[in-house]
């Protein structure tokens, strides 16, 4: 109920603000876990794709941001729940692949930071090490535009026109021979190939 909530009124300020474009929503399955595999380029990826999916998202976000009670027990309405960074955190890989078990879709950000330049960086080994793990179907994404919202040194967001694509799902089966950081190289690849279309 505060997920829907919380999506209504992220979508209202969008339409107000951040127009956005979606195009793909046929390539999210419509049952069962699924990866949502995204670029990222600003604080607002997160909701964006949040409001831009037609299922419900999970989120990892850093162990720091559920210091604070408060918002903590937000951010746990809301699906998300922590990862420590820089570390092989078997916790937060247990959580998610328990998610992908029961149903949910997550949303992962195989770059782990921000480009600070727009471009598509090196994706880390995690991604692929879930999609085997789990057997679930990998959605690639791509958004566009967020960094014209809140660009480096921003204190607000700037109203600015926004595109989601969602590609064709890539699995990989658990029993694969195929290594996680080829699977993730590929996961990488075809989000490219969403920039693409976008830019051609």
């Amino acid at each position: 109920m505060f997920y829907a909530f919380w999506r209504f009124f992220c979508w209202l300020c969008s339409v107000l603000y951040l127009p956005t474009t979606v195009k793909g929503e046929k390539n999210i399955p419509k049952t069962g876990g699924f990866i949502l595999a995204c670029n990222h380029v600003s604080y607002l990826d997160p909701v964006i794709f949040g409001i831009s999916c037609p299922r419900p998202l999970n989120y990892m976000a850093r162990e720091s941001l559920f210091e604070n009670r408060v918002f903590g027990w937000l951010l746990a309405r809301v699906n998300v729940f922590p990862i420590k960074r820089y570390s092989a955190d078997i916790g937060a890989i247990k959580e998610a692949l328990r998610r992908l078990k029961t149903g949910c879709g997550i949303l992962l950000f195989p770059e782990g930071t921000r480009s600070s330049n727009g471009r598509i960086g090196e994706g880390l080994e995690g991604v692929g090490f879930l999609a085997r793990k789990s057997n679930a179907p990998v959605i690639p994404a791509f958004i566009k535009g967020t960094q014209n919202a809140t660009p480096k040194g921003a204190r607000s967001v700037k109203p600015a026109r926004l595109m989601v694509v969602f590609g064709p799902a890539v699995r990989f089966p658990e029993e694969s021979c195929v290594s996680d950081k080829a699977m993730t190289d590929e996961i990488m690849r075809q989000i490219a190939l969403l920039k693409d279309t976008l830019t051609n």
